[in-house]
């Protein structure tokens, strides 16, 4: 089981990234994908989830802004984040079966 995510930069406040989580190992179809994220001295957030059945959950903190989707051909799941917030700045993480990837940085500075 291996999860890998891209796709974290710099963005101005207002401004959108989206961010990839390729796994490899398992098939992301049979699974439940989370997204994580830690700010800097803050604990780990959790921030969106799909099920195997496609059912999606959001924090409350990021509902309405993030969308969380899956590519199943790619077994991969994406998290699109639009109406980006300094406070949003982390590092981003992806979970299922009790791994997690290596994370992937974004920050949201003007």
């Amino acid at each position: 089981v291996q999860l890998v995510e891209s796709g974290g930069g710099l963005v101005q406040p207002g401004g959108s990234l989206r961010l990839s989580c390729a796994a490899s190992g398992f098939t992301i179809i049979d699974s439940t994908i989370t997204w994580t994220r830690q700010a800097p001295g803050k604990g780990l957030e959790w921030v969106s989830g799909i099920y195997s059945d496609g059912g999606t959950y959001y924090a409350e903190s990021i509902k309405g802004r993030f969308t969380i989707s899956r590519d199943n051909v790619k077994n991969t799941v994406y998290l699109q984040m639009n109406s980006l917030k300094p406070e949003d700045t982390a590092v981003y993480y992806c979970t299922s079966r009790g791994r997690r990837g290596q994370g992937t940085q974004v920050t949201v500075s003007s």
